[in-house]
């Protein structure tokens, strides 16, 4: 397992991170099979996206949108919770294959990390599992 660090500025973001998993990728020497991506915090998200410009900020509006403001209960720091909300509804990670050791990811899809509790240092754990060669096995 591989782990890298996303370093965020701002209190929202979209960050792509395919170059830097892609980089992984060719350190491992990884050919055909699924990379799986996780980000180890409960305040930021995993996904894929087209990111013309505008895009980004555009998720970031509809992601808040959905969320009601509430009330909320969090004994740590209730105005947060829509942070933690917004993460759990996208997912903390991502799978994508890998042919010849490239992503399959369509035309426009970049692999992005979501900041809702900014700035902050983000874990994102990388593993590669590679394609069976029809052995008992993975």
């Amino acid at each position: 397992m591989e782990k890298f660090l996303v370093t965020t500025k701002e209190k929202r973001a979209v960050v792509d991170i395919t170059s830097d998993v892609e980089d992984l990728l060719r350190e491992i020497n990884a050919e055909n099979g699924l990379c799986h991506l996780f980000v180890g915090h409960t305040t930021a998200a995993l996904t894929t996206a087209d990111l013309d410009p505008g895009t980004d900020l555009d998720m970031l509006d509809a992601f808040e949108a959905m969320v009601p403001k509430l009330e909320y209960r969090h004994e740590h720091n209730p105005e947060h919770v829509p942070d933690h909300i917004m993460a759990s509804i996208i997912g903390s990670s991502v799978t994508i294959p890998v042919r010849d050791g490239l992503f399959s990811l369509g035309r426009w899809q970049r692999i992005v990390m979501v900041e809702f509790n900014g700035p902050e240092n983000r874990d994102v754990y990388m593993s590669f599992i590679p394609e069976s060669d029809g052995e008992a096995g993975i």
